[in-house]
Formats: C-alpha cells, structure tokens, sequence
C-alpha cells in the first residue's frame, strides 16, 4: 500500500468525525484535495531532478492522527519559555496541531488579529472564503494531504493601514507518545498599508518517538503592506519536516521569508513566491546546519507575473560528518514583465569528507530588459585561513567554528530584528560547538 493511501483511507473511515471536528472552510477544500490525491503517488529517492529526500519513505510509517481533536493535558505556556530575550513578542502556542490562543497577547495586539480557524469561519467567513486554500497548489500531494485532513489552524490578520505594534512569536510544540502526523495550516493576510512581522518556532519536546510535522502556510501581503516571517527548526533527529510555505505579493508589498534550520531530523521546506503586482520587493533566506545523519531538502520558486519588481533569495547549508543537503530553486520571469531584478543565489560548506550537497538553480526568463543572475558554490573550508588562525594561537576546533560562523553571517544579517539577528549569532555559535542540543525545554531562550 502507498504512503498516501493509508492516510486516503484513514480519511474516508473517519470523514464524519473529521469534517465534525472542522471549520466549514476548511471542509470546503477537502473534496478538491480528495480529487487530487487519487492516482497521485509521492516520488521515491532518485525520481525527482536532483537529489531530494525520499517522499514516499518519510510518510510510509503509520502515524496516528489526532482526527478526536485531543487536547494535551498541559500548560504550554508553563511549560515552555521561548520568548527571545529582550524581544518583546505577543505569544502563542500550537501543541501538536492544537491551537492555544493566549488572551493577554490578543489583548497586546490591538486591532490586529490572532484567531483560531475555528474562530475565523464564524467572525470572518468572507476573509477565509476568499483566501483559505487559495494559494495552496493540490498538484503537490503533501498540499494535498494536508488539506484532506486539516481540523483547524491559526489565522494572523492584519487589517488595511495598521501595523502590528509587537512581534507575533508563534510556538509550535512537537510532542508524542506513539508515532504521529502533525497537520498544521496557517494563514496571513496583511492588507493594504499593513505591516506586521512573525516568527515560528519549532520544537520537539522529549525525543524517541517518530513525528511529522506537516505544515501547510498561505501569505497574503496587499498592496504597499511588509510582512516579515521567520522560522526556526530546532527539533530532534526523530522529527521529520514538510513546509510549504506559498506567498502572494501585491503592488509595492515588501516581503521577507526567512527560514533557519539549527536542529532536526529530515526537512523539505517548499517556498513558492507569486510577484502579482508592480514595484513588489522580495527577500527570500534561508540557513540549515546540519551533522551526523540529518538530511534537509530545500525547493524554491519565485515566479515574476508583473514589471520592475526586485527578488533576492540567498540559501547557505553548513554540513558536517554524514549530513546531506538539497536544493532546487527557479527564477521565472514572464513575458511583458520588464525591468526585473531578480537574483537567486546557494553557498555551500562541506565541513567533512562524508557530507554530500546537491544543487541546482534555475533562471526562466522570457521577457528583455531584466537583470537576472544566479550562482551555487560547493567548497570545504579555506586551509590557508585555518593555517593563519592557528598561527596566531587559535586552536583548530575554535578556527573551524569561526569560519563556519563568518560563512553564515550574511544570512544572520538579513533579519531584520535586531535583537533577534543578535541571538541567532549566539545560537548558531552554540549549534557549531556542539552546546546546543535538540529541544527538551527550550534551548532558543537558553532554558
């Protein structure tokens, strides 16, 4: 049997009690997604055009879905501390897929708005009608997959000319007892003039159990609106990952989407950018570190449907001992969409003869008067550097560590919080010398 048909199965069992436990919206998208997956199968290790991680392998096991809509008999916010430290942000905890709405941070936000699916299909039907499910392509089965049995999810709204007066830290705890499948959906709409800025957090509590954390995000940016979204991975090796995060900019909308892997298992992060409207800037980032045998897998796609537009995407993977690494990216820019500035770059540093990175960036262009470029490198770290260092009293383990930490800086850099970009330096230092481990409490507020 194929990993999708468990799921397509375990759905038609249970369809009553899913669509019970669910939003109408969201019961809206399941026959479309039904559709989808039948006959569509997930490709193996090899079948794809490079070397990406083996899709029908990470959703073989049978995990459990939480399709009652338990609720976990703890306290998140007691439990865990991940507020950065001196980053005021308005918080809010996701326990597995369960939602946890924190009424102080509601009250923090203003008129911006934090809400349950659940909560939205009643005080915003026509917003999720209009945007729910839009973005989300049901070509790709894990899209798919996640649509089919999504119960819930979380809703960030920011209304026309208001500006989120704090951060909004969205805490994703990963934790069970027997093997499961984490469904996770969240929508933003940031409308015209509006600007707000996210950051998810990742964690797996505990380690030994098999999770999957399956996240599906829609992003709405309206005209002249910034929305800033950061996320940080910091799990265990037996948590697996697949984001897709798919983005719609609209007429001067700025938008940055920056995602940091310092502690997992298995990652596929799918980013897919739509540039509808003119003068839209884009900044799209990404940083994994990766050892012993943890694999991360990146695919991107901007694709520019309007003129003089700016896009700028940077990935850089640090891996060591027997990691691998994967990217694929693609650049389109259609006909009629001139004076497009569009630059798509991936560095790469093997830190050992066992580390393996695969890329391959792509430039489709069909249109004149565009300044397109991209470029990969895949290296080893400068002996001649680590020679001078060593010459000057450091010691070999310190100099590699501050090498790979230079390598990253760039990246680090384009956060745009500051305290923040400040902490992801220290995190990053404590990730090269090996202090920092996976998530038991909290390590990002260094609890």
């Amino acid at each position: 049997m194929s990993a999708l048909k468990q799921y397509i199965d375990l759905y038609n069992e249970h369809r009553e009690l899913v669509e019970r436990h669910a939003p109408e919206a969201l019961n809206a998208l399941r026959p479309a997604a039904l559709a989808a997956l039948e006959g569509a199968r997930l490709p193996r290790k090899g079948e794809e055009d490079y070397e990406a991680i083996d899709m029908e392998a990470i959703f073989a096991p049978d995990y459990g879905v939480n399709v009652t809509r338990l609720d976990y008999a703890i306290d998140p916010a007691e439990s865990f501390r991940c507020d950065v430290p001196s980053l005021s942000t308005c918080l809010f905890h996701t326990y597995n897929d369960v939602p946890h709405i924190s009424a102080v941070s509601r009250r923090n936000l203003g008129e911006v708005v934090v809400e349950t699916l659940a909560e939205a299909a009643t005080n915003r039907p026509d917003l999720l009608k209009q945007h729910l499910g839009r973005l989300a392509r049901l070509d790709d089965p894990t899209v798919a997959l996640n649509t089919l049995l999504a119960q819930d999810g979380l809703l960030v709204y920011v209304p026309d000319g208001v500006t989120a007066p704090k951060p909004i830290q969205l805490l994703n705890i990963l934790s069970a007892a027997h093997p499961m499948m984490v469904v996770r959906r969240l929508l933003v709409v940031a409308g015209e003039n509006a600007h707000v800025r996210i950051l998810g957090c990742d964690h797996t509590q505990g380690s030994g159990t098999a999770v999957l954390n399956l996240q599906v995000v829609e992003v709405v940016a309206g005209k002249h609106s910034s929305v800033d979204f950061y996320e940080l991975e910091e799990s265990g090796n037996d948590t697996s990952r697949v984001s897709s995060i798919y983005v719609e900019q609209h007429e001067g909308s700025s938008v940055l989407v920056d995602g940091i892997t310092l502690m997992n298992g298995i990652t596929r992060n799918n980013y897919c950018v739509e540039v509808v409207g003119e003068h839209a800037s884009t900044e799209l980032l990404g940083m994994t570190i990766a050892s012993g045998k943890q694999h991360v897998d990146t695919r991107s796609f901007v694709s520019h449907n309007a003129p003089r537009c700016t896009s700028n995407q940077m990935f850089k993977y640090v891996l060591a001992e027997e990691a691998v690494g994967a990217f694929a990216g693609k650049v389109l820019i259609k006909e009629g969409c001139e004076r497009v500035e569009a630059y798509q770059g991936n560095r790469n540093l093997c830190a050992s003869p066992e580390a393996r990175m695969y890329t391959k960036p792509q430039l489709e262009i069909y249109t004149d008067d565009v300044k397109a470029s991209h470029g990969t490198t895949i290296g080893q770290l400068d002996e001649d550097a680590l020679f001078y260092m060593r010459t000057r009293g450091v010691n070999v383990d310190d100099a590699r560590r501050l090498l790979m930490q230079a390598f990253m800086s760039d990246v680090i850099d384009g956060v745009r919080l500051d305290v923040l970009r400040d902490r992801l330096h220290y995190l990053v230092g404590k990730r090269f010398d090996g202090t920092l481990a996976a998530c038991t409490g909290c390590a990002i507020c260094g609890k």
